[in-house]
């Protein structure tokens, strides 16, 4: 009997997105933990200027710190080279002509976190070439991506969110002080400000007065049209893992104790000084409530595969609140998702298995529906 064909995994990392540095990150510990004797692994990079690196080592070439001429003359190179291509049904990515070498996938792990990865654009470009991938589809990554809509449809559904005022650059840019009095007339401060389409909190502030407030929507413009602002809420930041297509499960909870007055990028990546708790020293009900909240805030957003739920807990009053669901959660050693699923039983490299698994399953869902239609008269 030959031996048992591995399953070809392309992992792409990087991305045109100000999270590019967190996925290279999370893409390393993804890679690490696949099983060689499983998986065959192509990684696939790209890199900050949207190029795509198939040949040579692209974690390699994203992490070189190169002056600007030189990434010049091998941004020109990639282009004639290694530009990626996918084209529908051929379950190949491509660099550069047809007759590639670059092998056929059975799957795709995009490990990709924030804009033109994390927000449906990639999985769209999935779906086109008809190949499976891990994680949420192109509605699921795109209400996850983008707080405006994801907090809009969880307020349909009925579940509790921080309230919130939207506030446009370009009114913002126009009109600053109309935009500062819609603020104040709804909040009192502090208020949080966050581009609607950001993660890992890139350009996300808190502000205790007016200036801090304009100092806040100046930095949140630079990133989104869209920007976010938020009632401050006294609270506990409680995180909660799920896992699963259409009956997902959900992890035991846990808790980020940011070194910062919140958990800023600096927090999140730089410093050594936050702490995580798992698990969450909650009362049992409040653990139970994050828990059905995490799984119906996934169904509400059609996610798939994964996703990582914030939660805020008043310390006030005890009320449980959905910050957000990130469907493209860190993987890196120290990230919260793949913590609390090892804390849940699921161990690192089972955890990988299971969302290739499940990649796999709704992939083959998918094609079980009907794409032609045949009128009888």
């Amino acid at each position: 009997m030959g031996a048992r064909k591995r399953v070809r995994v392309a992992v792409i990392m990087g991305g045109k997105s100000g999270e590019h540095e967190v996925s290279l990150a999370s893409a390393r510990s993804v890679m690490a933990a696949m099983d060689p004797i499983k998986y065959e692994i192509y990684p696939i990079g790209i890199d900050k200027d949207g190029q795509w690196i198939t040949q040579g080592d692209p974690m390699a070439v994203l992490s070189a710190q190169a002056d600007a001429a030189t990434r010049l003359l091998a941004k020109d190179e990639r282009r004639k080279d290694a530009v990626a291509t996918v084209e529908g049904n051929r379950r190949d990515l491509v660099p550069g002509t047809r007759d590639s070498q670059f092998p056929q996938v059975d799957v795709v792990f995009p490990v990709l976190h924030g804009t033109f990865g994390e927000d449906g654009t990639v999985q769209g470009l999935l779906e086109m070439a008809d190949l499976p991938y891990v994680g949420a589809g192109v509605l699921g990554s795109a209400l996850g991506m983008d707080k405006v809509a994801m907090k809009s449809v969880l307020q349909a559904h009925q579940l509790p969110v921080v309230e919130w005022l939207l506030v446009m650059r370009k009114h913002w840019r126009a009109q600053p002080d109309r935009e500062i009095a819609r603020v104040e007339a709804q909040f009192s401060y502090p208020v949080f400000i966050k581009p609607a389409n950001m993660g890992s909190s890139v350009g996300v502030s808190k502000a205790h007065d007016r200036a801090e407030l304009a100092r806040g929507l100046d930095l949140a413009a630079r990133f989104d049209r869209k920007v976010l602002v938020e009632r401050a809420v006294n609270a506990r930041e409680i995180e909660c893992a799920v896992l699963g297509n259409d009956d997902p499960i959900a992890s035991i909870v846990g808790e980020v104790v940011p070194c910062n007055e919140f958990y800023d990028y600096d927090a999140k990546y730089v410093s050594a000084d936050s702490t995580l708790h798992i698990p969450a020293d909650l009362p049992e009900e409040t653990a139970h409530r994050v828990r059905d909240l995490a799984v119906r805030a996934f169904v509400a957003l059609d996610c798939a595969g994964m996703a990582r739920a914030d939660f805020f807990v008043c310390r006030d009053t005890g009320k449980v609140y959905i910050n957000e669901l990130n469907t493209i959660p860190g993987f890196t050693p120290i990230s919260m998702y793949p913590k609390l699923w090892a804390a849940s039983g699921i161990p690192y490299a089972a955890l990988i298995d299971r969302l290739i698994e499940l990649a796999l399953e709704r992939y083959a869902d998918k094609h079980s529906s009907e794409t032609r239609y045949e009128f009888d008269h």
